[in-house]
């Protein structure tokens, strides 16, 4: 279908905003790099920046920050792989399509028994244990139809992920995989419960002005960049994210470039902006301007609640 440029913003918002509720996140191309500061002329005048002063002044020194840097809430993989995975491409397509045997049974963890999260930098937050079937089921969702990875048993151990309190110590259900030395680690913790947002989502603008994030991709391990999904449409240059950092925040504010009038196909798009900072983000909380909230991590199994 043909429709204009304008009517193409309204249909991109309103799927990515739905995307968002679901927790369904896809994206792809090349990175492009986006910076800002709190200096006049950084274009904090603009409706973006704006906006993002708002988003910090709300957030910092707020109730919501003092629960999002007391919690739990994961900025890495959920999953770790066996050493040299994957065998071959059978194995590999497989663990993509989630394709799983269970063979032998998995023990049922005690509902009172909890996991602690160990802080690199210091600190501890103990959380219910995630049972073995439960973990297992997040990984194998698909069909054992056709190549399947073979899961004949799991033990309780730990794994180090990135969290938005920097690296942690958690524990992990580690399964055994028929023809793998190593085990496939998956974290037996689910992720502290978001905070209420102190501030309401932007209204509803030009995509040239202020437009959603889709998804966290990766922090950068020295913390002084970060990778992120970014919605643009098919009439357009692409997507820009400029980022204001303060003691408490770092707002990433996202707008399509080159949006051109016409006929265009209401078609949504992906795109991996890396934003360097002034900066490591350290323990700061990571938020989309548009939203008001904390950028959502993209698992490759799914987004994390976080």
């Amino acid at each position: 279908m043909r429709t204009s440029a304008a009517r193409t913003v309204n249909v991109i918002v309103a799927a990515v905003l739905i995307a968002a509720g679901a927790g369904a996140v896809t994206g792809c191309g090349s990175e492009k790099s986006g910076g800002g500061s709190e200096a006049p002329g950084d274009g904090s005048a603009s409706p973006s920046g704006v906006r993002a002063r708002e988003v910090a002044d709300a957030w910092d020194g707020s109730e919501a920050a003092r629960v999002w840097r007391e919690g739990y809430y994961p900025m890495g993989e959920a999953v770790q792989l066996p050493e040299n995975a994957f065998r071959d491409d059978a194995d590999k397509q497989a663990y993509t399509n989630q394709s799983f045997v269970l063979r032998g049974g998995l023990a049922a963890t005690p509902p009172s028994k909890k996991g602690q999260v160990k802080w690199q930098s210091g600190g501890s937050l103990e959380l219910p244990l995630m049972e073995a079937r439960t973990a297992y089921e997040k990984v194998a969702r698909g069909s054992d139809d056709g190549p399947h990875l073979t899961v004949t048993g799991a033990e309780l151990g730990e794994m180090t992920l990135a969290t938005s309190r920097g690296p942690a110590t958690v524990p992990a259900w580690l399964f055994t995989l028929e023809g793998y030395d190593t085990p496939l680690k998956r974290v037996a913790l689910s992720p502290s419960k978001a905070p209420a947002p102190p501030i309401k989502p932007a209204r509803e603008v030009s995509w040239s002005e202020l437009a959603p994030l889709r998804a966290l991709v990766a922090v950068a391990e020295d913390g002084r960049s970060v990778t992120v999904l970014a919605g643009h449409g098919s009439c357009d240059d692409g997507p820009a994210v400029d980022v204001l950092e303060t003691g408490g925040s770092v707002v990433l504010s996202a707008t399509v470039v080159g949006m051109k009038d016409g006929p265009c196909t209401s078609e949504l798009r992906g795109r991996k902006v890396t934003v360097r900072l002034d900066r490591p983000v350290g323990e700061r909380v990571l938020l989309d301007a548009f939203s008001g909230r904390p950028v959502p991590f993209r698992d490759a199994n799914g987004p994390s609640p976080s």
